[in-house]
């Protein structure tokens, strides 16, 4: 049967859209629009019963979380504001990523993130700046989160922290438990094409100007007196991984990299074997007028032949099982790489795994942000990779990737 003659909102018709139904069933019992494989209900309310229902009601939500916030700080209650303002702003972006249309509601929901974030930064025990770099004859933005100096320090490493296609600059870090800076390292929180106020300005996703726009980010981090220009480090979440991974293959200037939740392989898997949802979010993301053009665009977001021309110290992290980087994906992308790199994986996890086992309770509390920090800052104090060209097998019952007894291996039964 031919697609309707209409497009949806934002996006053209998809083949992926006939598993709607089913689809919307997995919200509903779920609360969730993805990663449906871990225990526990996700941070939908039950009000949602469907995901054209996710906007309204978790827009409602962050609109009743926003009003308790102004509502503290005009108490003078300042500390306790600035968390329902950062909870509140990330109500909204979960609001707004389902709504594949930049029309009023998107503008709406969007604008409200933007806003409690701002009252985060005003109320923050530390300086957030919230930057527009230019690019391309538009710009991209990032929240830079400054690490306190006194006079006559000198300049601090930067992490450049690179979302997931679900996220925006806004997640990561959380102004009261920054892993970063409580390692004396500022972070550049991006919203590269495809994220946030990037798709507000219409700039379309293409499969190679995420690197471009983040080059020029960094360039102009590096000429900040702050950052030391020597040791700017990519942590690049999730499908940012894929962004992340392609910064370093094509950037001189990044001193370390890590690829958390690895999402650099084939998209194949992500595009046709995970959640609709991700189909139905990079049509919006591309701007693509067809399922055919869309198509194009990402069968050419690929690592082929880049992963050799990385050059820095890496940092990969994926989960034994995650159904869209097939593990024997990851181990052969891996095995290209020249750089001294190692790759830690988490036995019987799927994606958003977690070192401890323990999962997460939200995005800025995974404990893959702490065990990341101190891999670049290791790097950046110059010691050498711990295990070069290694697969490390983090079993449930060990210690860690840092235990002296810790498993070489690739395979369960090995």
């Amino acid at each position: 049967m031919p697609s309707p003659a209409r497009t949806k909102k934002g996006r053209p018709h998809l083949a992926r859209d006939n598993q709607q139904w089913f689809f919307d069933w997995m919200v509903k019992e779920t609360g969730k629009p993805f990663h449906f494989q871990p225990d526990g209900r996700g941070r939908f309310p039950r009000t949602v019963r469907s995901h054209d229902m996710i906007a309204k009601h978790m827009g409602m939500a962050a609109r009743k979380t926003e009003r308790l916030a102004q509502a503290e700080a005009e108490a003078g209650h300042k500390e306790t504001a600035m968390e329902l303002y950062y909870t509140a702003a990330l109500e909204y972006v979960d609001a707004q990523h389902v709504v594949f249309e930049t029309g009023d509601e998107k503008k709406f929901l969007h604008g409200g993130a933007i806003r409690c974030y701002d009252k985060v930064r005003e109320f923050a025990p530390y300086r957030i700046e919230h930057v527009d770099v230019p690019w391309n004859g538009t710009v991209v933005s990032g929240n830079l989160h400054l690490a306190p100096m006194a006079p006559g320090d000198d300049p601090k490493p930067l992490i450049f922290y690179v979302p997931g296609c679900d996220q925006t600059k806004e997640a990561w870090p959380h102004p009261y438990y920054n892993q970063a800076l409580q390692r004396g390292m500022h972070v550049f929180s991006f919203d590269g094409p495809g994220q946030g106020e990037s798709n507000l300005r219409g700039i379309r996703l293409t499969d190679d100007n995420y690197e471009d726009a983040a080059g020029a980010a960094i360039e102009y981090l590096m000429k900040r007196k702050e950052v030391d220009a020597k040791k700017i480090g990519v942590y690049a979440l999730s499908f940012g991984s894929f962004w992340g991974m392609r910064i370093a293959a094509k950037n001189r200037n990044v001193a370390a990299a890590a690829a958390p939740w690895a999402s650099f392989v084939d998209k194949y898997y992500l595009m046709n074997e995970e959640s609709p949802r991700y189909k139905q979010l990079f049509a919006y993301l591309t701007q693509s007028s067809s399922e055919a053009e869309l198509d194009a665009v990402w069968q050419k977001m690929t690592m082929e032949g880049l992963m050799e021309k990385i050059t820095c110290p890496t940092l990969v992290v994926t989960g034994e099982y995650d159904p869209r980087a097939p593990i024997e994906e990851v181990y052969r992308l891996f095995d290209e790489m020249k750089a001294p790199a190692e790759l830690w994986v988490l036995p019987d996890q799927h994606h958003n795994g977690s070192v401890t086992q323990k999962g997460r309770a939200s995005v800025w509390e995974a404990d893959i942000h702490a065990f990341v920090c101190d891999w670049m800052r290791e790097r950046f104090e110059g010691k050498p990779v711990k295990h070069p060209g290694k697969s490390l097998w983090l079993d449930p019952a060990g210690t860690g990737p840092n235990a002296p007894g810790v498993s070489y291996k690739r395979r369960w039964f090995d």
